[in-house]
């Protein structure tokens, strides 16, 4: 994504370590929590791949389809398992925002990204208004969870943090924000 090289170490960082401890949710979840954990770990390291400033590096002109080619693949379970729960739907909507990405920064020249007029694209704007209120609605949630947790109450010390479903939820938040910042940068 094309921005400021400090923002989008930031954002890389955010991404990497959102994705590794969804690989150790993945390790402690089981059946349709483990494929929903492996789900985002695919997506936190590829919003980190994508977010590495293009003023250090700048993929190969076949690593945009690539990409494409990966998340599209990875919204075909999520279009089968949309039919049971919203959440689903949520990750849906999330591989269809990195092929959107993919397929844009594919299309366009090196550094030609968030310059010029104020026109924002319609997909744009719609996924940009959709992660938005997700991160509203997601944040929240998680003020309770995180309250509760805080409070002292019911001896937290015996769940792994792959077991804490605060950080599930502060997980998902922060791929919504990250969603909305590489998003903006398009």
């Amino acid at each position: 994504m094309h921005g400021p090289a400090s923002s989008g170490w930031l954002l890389v960082a955010l991404c990497a370590v959102t994705g590794a401890y969804c690989l150790v949710r993945m390790r402690s979840g089981a059946g349709e929590e483990r494929g929903a954990a492996g789900g985002e770990a695919l997506m936190g390291f590829g919003m980190a791949a994508m977010a590495v400033p293009a003023a250090v590096f700048t993929p190969p002109s076949w690593a945009w389809p690539v990409y494409a080619v990966v998340f599209g693949v990875a919204a075909v379970p999520a279009l089968r398992a949309a039919r049971a729960g919203a959440h689903h739907l949520h990750h849906l909507v999330g591989a269809g925002a990195m092929v959107y990405m993919s397929v844009v920064m594919a299309g366009a020249p090196a550094h030609a990204h968030g310059q010029g007029g104020s026109e924002v694209p319609l997909l744009t704007g719609a996924l940009l208004l959709y992660f938005a209120g997700y991160v509203l609605l997601t944040g929240v949630r998680l003020v309770p969870v995180a309250a509760v947790a805080g409070s002292g109450a019911g001896g937290g010390g015996s769940a792994g943090w792959g077991d804490r479903p605060e950080l599930a939820r502060a997980c998902r938040l922060s791929m919504g924000i990250s969603m909305v910042a590489m998003l903006l940068t398009l």
